[in-house]
């Protein structure tokens, strides 16, 4: 039995339709509130800022610490933690709408490199918070050498975490370009955040290099999958030829 032309052809039309899907805006969630935790929303003592705005070198001691902003490390524990949330529903939207559609190896990886950062940034983000706490309604509880263990711990943790959502993107570019599962301009803003900021890392040794503009990639992976033609966003239409069934590419 086949079917017939006039039905193949309104489902090929309703497949390749333009929709817009709400789940991967919790990545653009995740990578927004993220930016705001640890760069919008970072504490550092007024004399290295000063320093920096200079042009020169400044040393940091431990009663540069007294001076930093309690409120402003709360609101990067807050914007962090909920970024942490976000990351976590989506390697679960993930999971529901590509894992269980497509046979990758690479669309796995995604979802374990999202995994790992929000993991990593529970700790990178609760040391902010911890701080702000030390810092503000529980001052006095440590001296300032130990808040100045404390201050290290946030100077790069909430950026080191971003290294699994790095691994991501290389993971998004292979679905695009080996895979074809997803959008190839997709996979090329990927590989080039991806290539640029892991090749920086190696070659200036700084281990937080990701987090600087990782979590802006994961954002525009959120809308990009929400209003893009990729093929792993398409439905599924059963009963028809799988042909029926596939991306632009575009």
């Amino acid at each position: 039995m086949s079917t017939s032309p006039d039905i193949r052809g309104a489902a090929a039309s309703s497949v390749t339709r333009r929709r817009v899907h709400l789940w991967p805006l919790w990545a653009t969630v995740a990578g927004l509130l993220g930016f705001a935790g640890t760069i919008v929303f970072e504490s550092r003592p007024a004399a290295e800022r000063e320093a920096f705005e200079k042009g020169v070198e400044y040393t940091v001691i431990s009663a540069d610490v007294l001076g930093l902003d309690a409120f402003t490390s709360r609101l990067g524990w807050t914007a962090g933690v909920l970024s942490v949330v976000a990351l976590l529903v989506f390697v679960g939207v993930w999971h529901r709408n590509v894992l269980r559609r497509v046979d990758s190896a690479a669309a796995a990886v995604v979802a374990a490199g999202v995994l790992a950062s929000a993991a990593a940034l529970t700790l990178g983000y609760g040391w902010k918070g911890a701080l702000a706490n030390y810092l503000g309604t529980e001052s006095g509880y440590y001296d300032q050498e130990g808040l100045f263990i404390y201050y290290m711990l946030t100077d790069f943790g909430a950026y080191l975490p971003w290294l699994g959502v790095l691994v991501a993107a290389f993971a998004v570019a292979w679905m695009a370009f080996a895979e074809r599962h997803v959008s190839r301009i997709l996979g090329g803003v990927s590989v080039t955040f991806a290539v640029g900021l892991g090749a920086f890392m190696l070659i200036s040794g700084v281990p937080g290099i990701p987090g600087t503009l990782m979590p802006a990639w994961l954002a525009i992976l959120g809308v990009w999958l929400a209003v893009g033609r990729s093929r792993v966003m398409q439905p599924v239409v059963p009963a028809l030829d799988p042909a029926f069934v596939r991306g632009t590419d575009r």
